[in-house]
């Protein structure tokens, strides 16, 4: 009877979560080099919180050093540049210690030089993790905006604020318990 109980308990915190998380941090270039010919390797370190709890988050990223022809619709016009990202990895860290791994599979920034700011849109697969996050799988979207801090001597904007969200849904998740339900 226990182990019926236990199975039932279990499928019921294991179900599929929308996901909406907003976020702020930096980003700028990273010391790692992923190899990837005609790119420059990035990094973006942010915190945050969201339905899955209080979260910081590391992407290394290979990004084109030229902008990319034809751009899209939505990033085209004479102050703009179209940039994409070709391969890349990050890491999530709860609150709770638990780990939740994604692969980049797509993504492009848009640079808009009149209004001084870059729009990014990745998507990232879920690969698993550690703690409660150990079988997890499903796709999050990461929408960000990039805004210039620092420059080098060739005033080449070099490192960024970075505000943004992710959004999508994540399967295979042991929820974790609010510690008010805890005490009920």
């Amino acid at each position: 009877m226990a182990l019926v109980l236990s199975l039932g308990v279990a499928t019921v915190y294991a179900q599929r979560y929308p996901v909406k998380m907003a976020y702020s941090g930096t980003s700028g270039a990273s010391a790692i080099n992923l190899q990837q010919p005609g790119t420059t390797t990035g990094e973006e370190s942010f915190a945050g919180k969201g339905e899955l709890g209080s979260f910081t988050f590391l992407l290394i990223s290979a990004e084109t050093t030229s902008p990319q022809q034809p751009p899209p619709s939505t990033c085209s016009g004479p102050t703009k540049l179209y940039f994409t990202r070709v391969a890349g990895a990050g890491v999530f860290r709860f609150h709770d210690g638990s780990l939740l791994k994604v692969n980049l599979t797509q993504g492009a920034d848009c640079v808009d030089l009149a209004a001084n700011h870059g729009i990014c849109t990745l998507t990232l697969q879920i690969t698993g993790g550690t703690g409660r996050f150990k079988d997890a799988s499903g796709i999050l979207t990461l929408a960000e905006t990039n805004v210039p801090v620092l420059a080098d001597a060739l005033n080449n904007p070099v490192f960024f604020a970075s505000t943004g969200e992710f959004t999508g849904a994540v399967s295979g998740v042991a929820r974790q318990q609010d510690p008010q339900e805890e005490r009920q």
